[in-house]
């Protein structure tokens, strides 16, 4: 029986600035070819990157997202520290998470987190 998950398909306008974007929190390259790139943590994450349509994705007016839940946060934080969209992160959020963002070079808005524990800071 295969386990049910999702996997976001996410166009990118340089593929390959992309990919090390997403190779700093923690993916590896598992599957793929120049223009299609399948991309996992090996414990659950699993993105793929294919290139974008000319003028399709604009950085800058992006609203897409994408969250990352996992257990180890500040470790994922502490890759991507010199990234991360609010300052001080991570912390505890009102909606009872604990957590960070990071903007990947598409503008694609990435949150890393999980729920709250007793102790969590509510900022930094």
């Amino acid at each position: 029986m295969v386990q049910q998950q999702a996997s976001a398909i996410l166009p990118c306008n340089h593929i390959e600035a992309t990919q090390a974007f997403y190779e700093r929190l923690g993916f590896a390259m598992v599957a793929g070819d120049p223009g299609f790139r399948i991309m996992s943590d090996g414990r659950g994450w699993q993105i793929a990157l294919r290139p974008a349509e000319p003028g399709l994705v604009v950085p800058e007016r992006n609203s897409h997202g994408l969250y990352l839940y996992c257990d180890d946060v500040d470790g994922v934080a502490d890759r991507v520290r010199d990234i991360i969209v609010e300052k001080g992160a991570p912390h505890r959020k009102p909606w009872g998470m604990y957590e960070f963002a990071v903007g990947d070079p598409d503008g694609v808005l990435v949150r890393i987190g999980r729920p709250a524990r007793d102790g969590d800071p509510l900022h930094h």
